[in-house]
Parts: C-alpha cells; sequence; structure tokens
C-alpha cells in the first residue's frame, strides 16, 4: 500500500539492531524469527487495509449526518448547546457534585448557626427597629408641637382676627356695592381695624338720582 510504511521497512532486516529486538523473538532461531516477523507483517497490512476502509465509511458517514442535519435545521450552534447541557447535567448528577453540593449546605448552615452570625444579625435587626423608633419619635414630636400651636391662646387670637377681617371685608363690600370702593380699599381697611391702628374716613359717593 502506497504511503504506508511495511512491516519489514519499520522492523528492519531480520538479525539487525538487536538492541531492539523483542522479547517475542528471544530464544528462536534466525528461521523461526524470520516466520514471525512475516507474520506479523502480514497482521500488519490486513489491520491498516481494515482502518483505511474504515475512514472512508466514516467519512462517508460523516456527509451523510451533515445532510441529515441540514434537512433538521440543526445548526453547530444548537449541537453545541445541547452538549453543554448534557455536560451540565452529567457534572449536577455526578457524585462529587453532589458530596460539594452537601459540603456546601452544611457550611451554609454551620455558619448561619454560630454565635458570630447570629449576633451579628440581632445587632442589624435592633439598629433597624431603633432606627425606626427614632422616626416614629420624631413624626409624634412634630405632630404634638402643631397640635398644641393650634390650641395655644396666640393661634386662636391670629385665627380670630384673620376670621374678624374676613367678616368685615364680606359686610362692607355687600353693604357698598353701589359704591366705588374697591374691594382691595375695603380690605385694607379691614386689616388696619384688626390690628388696631386708626382707619381713615373713606369717603362715599351719593347714588345717582
Amino acid at each position: 500500500m502506497s504511503g504506508v510504511q511495511t512491516a519489514e521497512e519499520a522492523m528492519g532486516p531480520a538479525g539487525a539492531g538487536d538492541a531492539n529486538t523483542p522479547d517475542e523473538l528471544a530464544g528462536l532461531t534466525p528461521e523461526q524469527a524470520e516466520q514471525l516477523r512475516a507474520e506479523w507483517s502480514r497482521e500488519l497490512a490486513r489491520v491498516e487495509d481494515e482502518i483505511a476502509t474504515l475512514r472512508t465509511v466514516l467519512q462517508s458517514k460523516i456527509r451523510q449526518s451533515s445532510e441529515l442535519k441540514r434537512k433538521l435545521g440543526i445548526t453547530v450552534w444548537k449541537e453545541i448547546t445541547e452538549d453543554v447541557n448534557q455536560g451540565l447535567k452529567n457534572v449536577k448528577e455526578s457524585q462529587v457534585y453532589q458530596t460539594i453540593e452537601t459540603r456546601v449546605a452544611a457550611l451554609t448552615q454551620a455558619v448561619t448557626e454560630s454565635p458570630i452570625y447570629q449576633k451579628t444579625e440581632s445587632v442589624i435587626k435592633s439598629t433597624a427597629e431603633k432606627t425606626t423608633s427614632i422616626f416614629g419619635g420624631i413624626t409624634a414630636g412634630v405632630s404634638s408641637k402643631l397640635g398644641q400651636m393650634r390650641n395655644s391662646e396666640s393661634f386662636r387670637s391670629i385665627e380670630e382676627r384673620v376670621g374678624t377681617a374676613y367678616e368685615n371685608v364680606k359686610g362692607k363690600v355687600a353693604s357698598r356695592s353701589n359704591s366705588t370702593q374697591s374691594f382691595d380699599e375695603a380690605l385694607r381697611d379691614a386689616s388696619r381695624s384688626a390690628s388696631g391702628a386708626t382707619s381713615p374716613t373713606i369717603p362715599e359717593n351719593k347714588p345717582l338720582p
């Protein structure tokens, strides 16, 4: 077969290279050794023929497989994805992965149950509760102060003055509907009256006959 080294060429001539003589030839006569070498050569040629035939068949099967995959729409990326998923599944189902997973779960449980972890968790919860309590106290304090301000004499006095001024403006505007006094002037007049200042006399025009 062209391109393939024969058994005789690979092993060299009989009797040559005694240092490389296989153990099977030890103790044999030259004739017996030559017969055994010839048998090995024939077996090697037969195996190489089988390899060549298998390569040809394999290449044909590969082409057939590629054509079928093309018809089915199976891409290279899809094959890679399926191989990766299958590999991950095999890893997860392996004994080594399950052992590691069990150890990690046990380590996590040991950490969460340790006194240091529980103390840290308790401190965090306590800090959160104190912060909530502080904000609640501030809100309650502001609401209480506003309630006290509304009930104080000063606030009620201001509220009464504002109400009186508003009523005076309404009364003047209603009673002087035919007057040339504007609403702004009446409002200013009522404000001065509510503050204790002396209001100037506002002239009124008599209605036309």
